[in-house]
């Protein structure tokens, strides 16, 4: 039925709703959003008492090890080099050593080539700025703090996608127990960022699907009303809603991701084609006769031309450092080969164009061996998780109290989690196809998004830490399946306790898991044998 012609029609048949109340305000955004879901005190409290959890489990003993880990060798010294300078400089070879022993010194006048944008080695310079940048503390607070807000966000948006407290807390829980995720919060490297704000970026796009939802119900009930003198391609596409301020900060954020890693771009794609198509439901929900062409032209091409845009002057605004400098690397570029036809575009540009070029053939040509690297197909069941940080101690060393110990940082999932995770998919999947579940669509885009985009390389040199991306998406899916298990409010009694049995014993499960792994995630010192006990798998080792 068009609204646009229904009340005309009414006195002739038998209706559910009348025309008038179908059209409704009240009733149309019930229709748009379900029913609504009020969480009380309870909504803040359960989010930040499980981003409370995580928060101890990341700052504890966040200075060990007191050395820098894995990639940080890169990224705290760019951050240092930000902090001071604001682009990257070269350092010494003995600056490992300097920064180690709590003196990194100065690095050299000449600038370094980098291949990642800028955001997430500011975000670790903020915790140099206030900490110091003589220990691992300071280098690593900014980790620690964004993992850290990262859940009380997950926790949020599990809350608001499943209308569920519990569901939120279970969410949120399982991110903090997670050692993933626990790791990455714990060093100093980009990925724990470029999560961090696509997960806010998510979050801002579920808060503009109720913001602009709740617009069309309004105007839609307003043209049903008469009110006003409305257009004729108001009557046939529905109204436009063009101010959509949690949209534009969805962009920001996808800004953001961008400027901590360019993996990022799959998101800002997949975000994008999924708020249309969230706005292209609503006007058929809503009763719109042309919602399709509706949600292309009212919807989808305001989008592009308002997200493309910020998001890249977003972005462009990261590298406002290395605009500023005169030497930093390739600032020159321009000037020193001259125009030819892209003359018109201004040399700081063309610069940074060469520089983006040039760091792209690097990406995609990177195929050296490393022991750790693995293949995206192993991803999901942890085939082969990347080792951050190992030492080995004899008897006496370090306080070591048997014949051989270890201390290790080991970018290992929960497996409870994980393997849990993975094998939600499917049931995410099949809700997805079979019952057109938004919230399943969803969760899977983030998880094309961030775990596909990898099989375009195949021959490039991959980690699995690089699945944190996507990492907050397996959670949701994972709360997802659990939700169907606990059941709902209006089955049976025994049903809803046999699911709260079930889930219960689960997190409990996860927990002592969780518990069990601690040591490999924190670099605590422990027997060899009891890191051995900790490598479930071969290929672990």
């Amino acid at each position: 039925m068009n609204y646009a012609t229904g009340a005309a029609r009414a006195p002739e048949r038998r209706w559910i709703e009348s025309p008038a109340r179908a059209f409704s305000e009240a009733v149309l955004t019930r229709r748009l959003l379900g029913s609504p879901a009020f969480f009380g005190k309870w909504g803040w409290l359960v989010p930040l008492l499980v981003a409370a959890i995580g928060g101890v489990l990341r700052f504890y003993r966040l200075g060990e090890p007191g050395s820098l880990v894995f990639d940080e060798t890169y990224y705290v010294k760019d951050a240092y080099s930000y902090l001071h300078f604001g682009y990257e400089r070269e350092w010494p070879d003995d600056a490992n050593d300097a920064f180690n022993a709590g003196s990194p010194g100065q690095p050299r006048d000449e600038p370094e080539y980098v291949v990642h944008p800028p955001v997430g080695k500011w975000m670790i310079a903020f915790g140099m700025a206030l900490f110091g940048t003589d220990n691992a503390f300071g280098w690593r607070f900014g980790a620690a703090l964004t993992g850290t807000v990262s859940i009380l966000l997950i926790a949020l948006i599990a809350q608001k996608l499943f209308k569920s407290t519990a569901l939120g807390g279970v969410a949120g829980l399982l991110t903090a127990i997670d050692g993933h995720h626990l790791v990455h919060s714990r060093t100093s490297l980009l990925d724990i960022f470029l999560s961090f704000w696509i997960v806010a970026a998510f979050g801002a796009l579920l808060l503009d699907r109720e913001h602009g939802r709740r617009r069309l119900a309004a105007k839609v009930a307003a043209l049903a009303r008469g009110e006003g003198t409305p257009r004729e391609s108001d009557l046939l596409y529905g109204p436009p809603v063009l101010w959509r301020p949690w949209r534009l900060s969805a962009a920001v954020c996808l800004g953001l991701a961008v400027g901590t890693k360019w993996s990022a771009l799959a998101f800002l794609a997949a975000f994008g084609l999924m708020a249309v198509l969230w706005d292209m439901n609503a006007r058929r929900v809503a009763g719109i006769r042309h919602w399709f062409a509706a949600g292309v032209v009212r919807d989808g091409l305001p989008a592009f031309f308002t997200m493309i845009p910020l998001a890249a002057a977003t972005y462009l605004a990261t590298w406002t450092g290395w605009f500023l400098s005169k030497d930093g690397y390739d600032r020159q570029w321009a000037r020193d080969h001259g125009g030819g036809i892209w003359g018109w575009v201004p040399d700081p540009l063309r610069s940074l164009a060469e520089y983006h070029r040039s760091a792209y053939t690097f990406h995609s040509g990177l195929d050296s061996s490393h022991p750790y690297e693995s293949s995206p197909w192993s991803w999901l069941f942890m085939g082969r998780p990347t080792s951050f940080y190992y030492q080995g101690e004899e008897q006496g060393v370090n306080g070591c109290p048997v014949a051989d110990c270890s201390t290790a940082v080991t970018v290992v999932g929960n497996p409870i989690i994980w393997w849990a995770a993975a094998l939600a998919l499917i049931a995410v999947v099949f809700a997805w196809l079979g019952r057109r579940d938004w919230r399943a669509g969803a969760i899977l885009s983030g998880i094309a998004a961030g775990y596909l985009v990898w099989f375009l390389y195949p021959e490039r040199t991959m980690f699995f830490f690089y699945a944190i991306a996507f990492q907050p998406f397996l959670i949701l899916a994972l709360t997802y399946v659990l939700g169907l298990v606990l059941g709902r409010s209006t089955d049976p009694p025994w049903r809803r306790r046999q699911g709260l049995v079930i889930v219960g014993l689960y997190l409990v499960t996860a927990l002592l898991v969780a518990a069990f792994f601690l040591p490999v995630w924190t670099a605590e010192q422990i027997p060899y044998q009891d890191w051995r006990w900790r490598m479930w798998m071969p290929s672990w080792v």
